[in-house]
């Protein structure tokens, strides 16, 4: 069911992306394992019978990474459209249909594992591509690359860390759209598209509190490490961190008509969370420090008063910021005494550019196939390949952009990596047409 202004070739393009969906979906690629190797082989084919020179290459033999590139008569920018091919588990019993079984139902919808993330992005990128390859269609400048990796989903030591490491030569890209936003935030009696400019980075840290162990049959006997845990766990439940406002979420509260003045984004939060809660709860992780406890660990034996307790705390931190800044915020909100603090893991945040020529393509894009609809820049809390491509290349302008036109961020977010994912065909269309329009926009 395409969407009424769309050309017979537009309605062309959407059949083509929902059925390469469809097939992409019906690979099972749950990772672990991960197994990508047959959809990669499926994808690869049609690159190559479009015209793209493809390489499969990776560390292991059952999980090779994609990159298919057409070159341009004259030198230019490398622009590469960038997905990943696995997905995380799904469990059928839980499914009002089977996740890989790619239905179209009566409404419109693709249901499956990878639906939205990010299979349905692989399928337009790829049918954008192909579909210019097989025209004729060459950049008149610079290059265009499609990159499809495995392993994102646990990290990407076997896609994008591997082939950014051994082969940065076949992977280099001066532009990039991945994943990461599109969906329609309506705000205000207006819609808008987020292009996701920046990721924060991962400070992730154990909390540890010390006692003395003693039998549990007399509990006063020992200094019960769990209960020292307690107070902080209560901290956390009530209150985050202070606010440390970058650049990519002001210019997106600016967007949504809520400029910040100065450094202290609470005032337009709180107007936000009046007007929508449901988007100031998505919107305020991106404002500065998360703390997020998941585990603990005490006493190895039920009898046993625990001499020591431990609490693991994702901590989710803004571009620019590092461990400093994080501790600072921690010990604001939890006292600097009564624990020790121990990082685990320490990946910083990362960004690009929000005014740029790619971003002049999208707007003016968006402003054309959907007038009235504002794109504003948006940061991730999470993070995606994209992190791999900014630390490899450090001048690469990376975007996270798939473009809806029907479905709503409140629609999507409740699905990626839940049962029932689904999208709308119209939607698939809408995203494919626009990677062909940006691709001939952006390398002529």
């Amino acid at each position: 069911m395409p969407d009424a202004q769309t050309s017979p070739a537009a309605e062309q393009l959407q059949q083509e992306a929902t059925t390469l969906l469809q097939t992409l979906i019906r690979f099972n690629t749950v990772n672990p394992p991960g197994a990508e190797r047959a959809a990669q082989e499926h994808t690869a084919r049609l690159l190559q019978d479009a015209g793209f020179e493809v390489t499969l290459v990776g560390r292991l033999e059952d999980r090779p990474n994609l990159v298919a590139t057409l070159r341009g008569a004259q030198d230019g920018p490398t622009l590469c459209l960038l997905s990943h091919m696995d997905t995380v588990l799904a469990n059928p019993a839980e499914w009002q249909r089977d996740p890989w079984s790619g239905d179209v139902d009566e409404d419109g919808m693709l249901w499956g594992r990878g639906a939205l993330d990010m299979k349905s992005q692989t399928a337009a990128e790829v049918t954008a591509a192909v579909a210019l390859a097989r025209s004729g269609w060459r950049p008149a400048r610079g290059t265009l690359k499609v990159v499809v990796v495995v392993d994102e989903e646990v990290g990407g030591a076997e896609g994008a860390v591997w082939i950014c490491e051994h082969h940065p030569e076949l992977v280099y890209a001066d532009e990039l759209l991945n994943e990461g936003a599109g969906p329609v935030i309506p705000y205000d009696g207006t819609r808008h598209l987020g292009v996701c400019v920046a990721e924060k980075g991962v400070f992730r840290f154990d909390l540890i509190t010390d006692g003395v162990a003693g039998h549990a049959s007399i509990p006063r006997i020992g200094d019960n490490a769990l209960l020292k845990v307690a107070p902080l766990l209560a901290r956390m439940a009530e209150a985050q961190p202070a606010f440390d406002l970058t650049e990519g979420p002001r210019a997106m509260l600016a967007g949504l008509g809520l400029p910040v003045d100065g450094d202290d984004p609470t005032a337009s939060l709180e107007t936000l969370r009046a007007t929508d809660p449901v988007l100031a709860m998505l919107v305020e992780p991106m404002l500065g420090v998360t703390l997020a406890p998941t585990k603990a660990r005490a006493s190895e034996k039920i009898n046993v008063i625990p001499s020591r307790a431990e609490i693991r705390v994702d901590c989710r931190v803004p571009p620019g910021l590092g461990a400093e800044q994080t501790l600072r915020r921690v010990h604001e909100l939890l006292g600097g005494e009564g624990y020790r603090l121990e990082f685990t893991e320490q990946v910083p945040g990362n960004s690009s550019p929000d005014d740029t020529p790619l971003m002049d393509a999208i707007r003016a894009w968006v402003e054309r196939e959907d007038p009235g609809t504002r794109v504003i820049p948006t940061i991730l809390p999470g993070f995606t390949d994209s992190r791999t491509w900014r630390s490899t290349f450090p001048d690469c302008v990376a975007y996270g952009f798939f473009p809806h036109r029907h479905m709503t961020l409140f629609e999507t977010a409740p699905l990626i990596h839940s049962k029932d994912e689904r999208i709308d065909v119209r939607d698939l269309g809408y995203a494919t047409r626009c990677y062909a329009d940006i691709v001939r926009e952006r390398l002529g």
